[in-house]
C-alpha cells in the first residue's frame, strides 16, 4: 500500500479546518468519503472539501471497499459503538478523544482493537506539533537541569446555553462522560504523559462549584509520574478570566507555555537568563499527528499518539474526577 484512503464519521466542527483538510494534504493520505448522519451535510461538507463520496449511513462508509482507513469525529459518547464497528471491519482507526466516556468503556476499546488486530491511534495532537516536540527535547536535554516538580493550570468563565436555550454537548454527560477537563484539559495531561511518562499515585477532588450545569466544574489534583517527577494541577471552568499554562520546575531552571494557545510561545529561565522559543503553527493544527498517523499505517514512522497511551490519560482522567 503506497497511500492511505480515509473516510471520516462525523464531519462536525473539528473537521472544518483542525483536521479534515489535513487527510488531504499529509502525504500519502487521501480523503475518499465522509459520513454524518444529516445527509445534506454531509453532501454539504464533501463538495465544499472536494470528497467524492458522502454517505448518511456509517455503516455503508465503513464498508466502502475504497476506504482504508476511518477517523471517527463525533461525541465521546458515540466512539465505542463506532470502534467497535469499524475494528470488526478490520481497517485502522484515528479517533477523537478522549477515547470514550470513561475509563472501563476507553479499556475494552482498545483491547477490541487489539484483539482484532487493528491499528487505533487517538488525535492527541499536540504530541506531533513541532512547539511540543521541542519542549520535550529541551527538557530531555537538561535545559532546566533535573526536572522535579510540574504544575498545569487551565481557568476560563462559565460556559452558557446557545441561542437555542441548549448547554453545550462538552457538559452534558450524556455526549461527553463528565466536564471539560475530559475535552480541553485532556490535552495537558496526556502532554504530561508524553513528557516525563505515565502519570501514578493521582490524587483528585472535583466539585460543581458554579451549579451552571451537573458535571463537575472545578478539579484538583496531585500525582507523581513513573519518572519521579512530582506533578500538581487544577482546572477550573467558572473563573473570572482565562488561564492556561504548564510550569515545569528543574534544578537548573525552569520553563513555561500554553496547552491551549498553541502559536505561544515557550520560555525557558536558566542561569543565563530568559529565552523565548517561538512557532509557526500549522495551519491545520491536527496535520503532523496525521502525517505520522498516515506514515505509520503505511510502515515509514511511527505514531506517538496510540490507544495505550490515550488509556493511560483516560485512567488519570477518571482518579482525578473521583467523586464527581
Amino acid at each position: 500500500m503506497d497511500r492511505v484512503r480515509w473516510g471520516i464519521i462525523g464531519c462536525g466542527d473539528v473537521t472544518e479546518k483542525k483536521s479534515g483538510p489535513a487527510f488531504r494534504k499529509a502525504r500519502g493520505s487521501e480523503l475518499v468519503a465522509v459520513m454524518r448522519r444529516d445527509g445534506e451535510r454531509a453532501r454539504d461538507y464533501a463538495r465544499r472539501h472536494g470528497v467524492p463520496r458522502w454517505y448518511d449511513d456509517a455503516d455503508r462508509l465503513i464498508a466502502d471497499p475504497e476506504v482504508d482507513a476511518l477517523y471517527i469525529a463525533t461525541p465521546p459518547a458515540t466512539h465505542a459503538e463506532y470502534i467497535r464497528r469499524v475494528a470488526a471491519a478490520g481497517k485502522p482507526i484515528y479517533c477523537e478523544k478522549p477515547l470514550g466516556t470513561g475509563y472501563a468503556q476507553s479499556r475494552e476499546a482498545v483491547d477490541l482493537c487489539a484483539a482484532a488486530g487493528v491499528p487505533l491511534h487517538v488525535a492527541y495532537y499536540r504530541r506531533g506539533m513541532e512547539k511540543y516536540r521541542k519542549a520535550r527535547a529541551l527538557l530531555q536535554e537538561g535545559a532546566i537541569g533535573a526536572v522535579r516538580h510540574v504544575h498545569v493550570s487551565l481557568h476560563a468563565p462559565p460556559v452558557g446555553p446557545d441561542e437555542r436555550g441548549d448547554l453545550p454537548w462538552r457538559v452534558r454527560s450524556e455526549h461527553s462522560g463528565g466536564g471539560l477537563i475530559l475535552d480541553v484539559g485532556s490535552h495537558g495531561l496526556d502532554l504530561l504523559d508524553y513528557f516525563f511518562g505515565p502519570l501514578a499515585d493521582v490524587h483528585g477532588l472535583s466539585s460543581n462549584q458554579g451549579g451552571l450545569y451537573e458535571v463537575e466544574d472545578m478539579v484538583t489534583g496531585t500525582w507523581i509520574h513513573e519518572s519521579g517527577v512530582h506533578g500538581t494541577g487544577s482546572w477550573c471552568f467558572t473563573a473570572e478570566r482565562e488561564e492556561d499554562f504548564i510550569h515545569v520546575y528543574g534544578t537548573g531552571g525552569r520553563m513555561s507555555f500554553s496547552v491551549l494557545d498553541v502559536a505561544g510561545p515557550i520560555t525557558v529561565q536558566g542561569a543565563r537568563g530568559e529565552e523565548q522559543l517561538l512557532f509557526e503553527p500549522p495551519e491545520h493544527v491536527q496535520q503532523p499527528l496525521i502525517q505520522m498517523v498516515t506514515d505509520d499505517l503505511l510502515g515509514l514512522d511511527t505514531s506517538p499518539s496510540t490507544g495505550a497511551s490515550a488509556l493511560r490519560t483516560d485512567r488519570v482522567l477518571e482518579e482525578l474526577r473521583r467523586g464527581a
